[in-house]
């Protein structure tokens, strides 16, 4: 398939490129690092001599990538379940449009789901702000991802924003491949799952047909993913305290590749992923004729309603809102046994916490937030 130039900076590497890209991950001094870290004992020559059967990047995905993000998912969490059964069984060429908790886990965990059911992977977006190492860059193309442009300034930001929204479309219709795509640019870092318009508006950017017909030839598919705990949860709380001291603080690169290696080997507990169906026949029902950010707003909540409605709510959730409204009223959901065990698990979570003068009970507060929203919002979602 010959793919525009246009696309050549950011698009996801194909077939006939992973040859180069393994051997030159394999001869990367920093990424042996890493891989010695998650396969300790294993000499990279058994990496290269094991990775010349992959021909194809679904090859090197279901051989080499899924058998070691499932050797850290059983180390590091009490493994996942999902159900996918409102997916519908003639497409694949979706955009799945999910909630973000972790750099890294959260559209892994999709592409296990669908290469364990043979079905093809994700086309990942990724922001360049992640991409601090040229193997990460490397590693991230070779597992389908392509690249959104962070640091665009005021002047770039709309055609940077045409391209990505072209490149989208064109994995759809062309590529026939399914998107994975966060709800808002980051992650929520007080697990507050808001669907952002600017996402919406630029998926809507490409093409001549209205904004609902762009939107609805997408196949919009709302996914939740549900994390018994974050183990990231200290280090957003202690960001929220940076941002807060002092307004002009800004994130280092260390401090993004600390968020992910923290999320990648921290403890999960329980995940569930949950699919809707695609939203094509809620957006048609939209009245088109109502002004344009009214309508962005109002397909955004369509895909809230349905990201709130499917969390799996643990036991810490409902310990989490009472502990922040300082009641009852969840505790007929959670024994005390599970409320001592949540408390110990925050208490050694703000101890984690490295920062200049912690304000302690904002840091709390901040932490109890990011476990009771999901639940405010699953309330919210129900019928009333």
């Amino acid at each position: 398939m010959e793919i525009p130039a246009r696309f050549e900076d950011m698009r996801s590497l194909e077939d006939s490129e992973i040859g180069d890209a393994i051997k030159s991950l394999l001869d990367d001094k920093d990424f042996q690092k890493v891989l010695k870290g998650i396969l300790k004992g294993v000499p990279i020559w058994v990496h290269r001599l094991y990775t010349r059967r992959f021909k194809t990047v679904n090859s090197f995905q279901s051989g080499m990538v899924v058998p070691i993000f499932k050797h850290l998912l059983k180390k590091n969490s009490k493994g996942y379940t999902y159900d996918f059964s409102a997916l519908p069984q003639d497409r694949t060429n979706l955009v799945y449009l999910s909630n973000h908790r972790d750099i890294i886990i959260d559209s892994a965990l999709l592409d296990i789901i669908l290469l364990d059911e043979g079905k093809k992977s994700v086309e990942i977006g990724i922001g360049n702000n992640l991409l601090i190492y040229p193997w990460i860059k490397t590693l991230v193309r070779l597992n389908r991802s392509f690249i959104v442009n962070r640091s665009a300034t005021a002047a770039e930001l709309l055609e940077s924003s045409k391209t990505l929204s072209s490149y989208i479309r064109f994995v759809i219709t062309e590529k026939n491949s399914p998107v994975w795509l966060a709800q808002r640019e980051g992650r929520a870092k007080d697990s507050n799952d808001r669907t952002q318009k600017s996402v919406l508006k630029m998926l809507a950017m490409d093409g001549d047909d209205s904004i609902s017909e762009k939107l609805q030839s997408l196949h919009i598919t709302p996914l939740t993913i549900s994390y018994e705990y974050d183990p990231c949860d200290y280090l957003k709380a202690a960001e929220f305290q940076l941002k807060r001291d002092n307004p002009d603080y800004v994130k280092s690169g260390q401090a993004d590749l600390d968020n992910m290696k923290t999320g990648l080997f921290g403890y999960k507990g329980r995940i569930h992923c949950q699919v809707a169906a695609p939203v094509d026949d809620e957006i048609r029902n939209l009245d088109p004729s109502v002004p344009r950010n009214r309508f962005l707003e109002q397909v955004a909540e369509i895909i809230d309603t349905h990201i709130f409605r499917n969390y799996r709510i643990y036991p810490c959730n409902r310990i989490a809102l009472d502990m922040l409204r300082g009641d009852n009223a969840e505790s007929k959901n959670y024994t005390a046994q599970e409320k001592a065990g949540f408390q110990t698990y925050l208490d050694g979570q703000l101890a984690k916490i490295d920062i200049p003068n912690p304000d302690w009970d904002f840091l709390k507060e901040r932490i109890l937030t990011m476990y009771a929203n999901p639940l405010i919002n699953h309330y919210s979602s129900l019928p009333s």
